[in-house]
């Protein structure tokens, strides 16, 4: 038989993780590690790896086949483009400190969409060969420009027979044409929720009465409409990080279940922010014990929440196509599926490339409305899209699952080509899918509770993640 190549990796249990290049994976012992180095495996070794199609006798019988199948299927496809993100504005109502947008002042001119603006950009949705279509609104605020949010909207309905529409809002102000606009059953909130009040007046509004402001039009929108409709995401400190505990209650209080737990970001104003040292480090242990408390709470309430994304890593390791998060996407291709239009109409091929374009970190934009995508430009920044060929991924137990950011190493080292366990993605990723495989062959109850609910199954079963001795 011949054994597909298998890289490992340590567990805090003594153990070694095994994963082949299609994602398949196993634990064992150092014993197995060392019979495999050797090539000297026991029947009971190559009984295993057979029947967890871990090997093939020859090119092209069924197992070899299959494992070519898994590995096709790991791979992200491009597919056509159906998800804009809009920015009609760069004015903001608000001033928070670790702001990574690079806003500017509410009463600040020449930050909003022209009248060619909003055609240019009518005509480039006009054009998406599409059955549906994803609008995300961003901005700044972008609720100050709620004609230009009709204006697209009503295009986009007339022209795609499926669209869906999310406002990235601080929910500051809310007047009676911003509430109808948000009624719509195609339309839905994101918006920032730092955890207990305290931590929001301190993080976000740096004022009591601008603070009750946001938790009245919270409520309002909570009692309004169904669970769903609104989602929220924690920006966190690690300097100054909230009660976990206290954060997760007030999210369920306004019945949002998933938090995405984030860290500030390397981007616009949020750069000038000093978070001391080892800050990837003290991030890591953060979400670690986030993810642990989590468990333990849903056992105690029967009520379960997650943490986003460490659902998505998750979800990568066990399922195909489970690649909707682009940091987790390999290859991940620009401007294939989606692109973000600014507020001069400039085209990016990321939200975080033109926070670093703003604050004239280097140009990354791709073209604008007028002259269409470059897709010379496009292609460069795709030939470091994917790892693939990464001299330290091809090592990596992990790199099945993993993907890569091009732009977060241009934002915090100016260049893509540092070594990558070097890279700020690197040393965040390998952290997330040591405790997703942590907590794949935990054997209790509670943690048993929370993978089901996480991953939408009945039940989880201990030998959905095998052992070899």
């Amino acid at each position: 038989m011949n054994v597909w190549p298998l890289k490992f990796r340590d567990m805090p249990d003594g153990s070694v993780l095994f994963c082949d290049d299609a994602g398949g994976f196993f634990r064992s012992s150092h014993g197995f590690l060392d019979r495999y180095a050797a090539d000297s495996l026991t029947t009971v070794d190559e009984s295993f790896l057979r029947e967890g199609n871990h090997g093939f006798d020859r090119e092209f019988d069924l197992p070899w086949t299959s494992f070519a199948y898994r590995w096709a299927r790991r791979q992200a496809r491009p597919t056509r483009m159906n998800y804009v993100i809009l920015v009609p504005t760069l004015r903001c109502n608000l001033a928070c400190g670790y702001c990574q947008v690079s806003r500017v002042a509410q009463t600040a001119r020449g930050f909003d969409w022209s009248v060619e603006t909003l055609d240019g950009v009518l005509s480039f949705l006009g054009r998406l060969d599409s059955p549906d279509v994803k609008i995300e609104f961003q901005g700044g605020e972008p609720l100050l420009r709620i004609d230009l949010l009709e204006a697209v909207r009503d295009f986009c309905r007339g022209r795609f027979p499926q669209s869906r529409f999310v406002v990235c809002t601080n929910l500051q102000a809310l007047d009676e044409r911003a509430w109808a606009f948000l009624d719509a059953d195609d339309t839905f909130i994101s918006t920032s929720l730092d955890g207990d009040r305290a931590t929001h007046e301190r993080q976000r509004t740096h004022n009591s009465a601008v603070n009750d402001v946001f938790f009245r039009n919270l409520e309002a929108a909570v009692s309004r409409y169904p669970e769903g409709k609104i989602s929220a995401l924690p920006t966190v400190d690690v300097a100054n990080p909230p009660d976990f505990n206290a954060l997760l209650d007030n999210y369920e209080r306004y019945r949002i279940r998933s938090v995405y737990l984030r860290p500030m970001n390397h981007q616009g104003f949020a750069r000038k922010i000093q978070q001391g040292d080892n800050v990837l480090a003290r991030w890591n242990r953060l979400h670690s014990e986030f993810i642990d408390l989590l468990i333990a709470r849903n056992h105690r309430t029967g009520r379960f929440m997650e943490e986003y994304y460490f659902s998505q890593c998750l979800k990568r390791v066990l399922r195909f196509d489970a690649d909707n998060h682009v940091d987790i996407r390999n290859p991940n291709f620009f401007a294939s599926d989606y692109v973000v239009i600014d507020h001069d109409g400039r085209f990016y091929p990321t939200d975080e490339a033109r926070m670093l374009s703003r604050i004239g970190h280097i140009d990354l934009s791709i073209g604008d409305i007028g002259t269409g995508i470059d897709r010379a430009k496009v292609d460069l920044l795709n030939s470091a899209a994917f790892n693939h060929f990464d001299p330290d991924c091809v090592h990596c137990a992990f790199q099945p699952f993993c993907g890569t950011d091009v732009i977060d190493d241009i934002s915090r080292y100016g260049r893509i080509d540092v070594p990558r366990p070097d890279t700020w993605f690197c040393g965040r990723h390998l952290s997330l899918f040591d405790k997703v495989f942590e907590v794949l062959y935990r054997n209790d109850e509670p943690t048993r509770a929370s993978l089901a609910a996480w991953l939408g199954l009945g039940r989880w079963d201990d030998s959905m993640a095998s052992t070899h001795q």
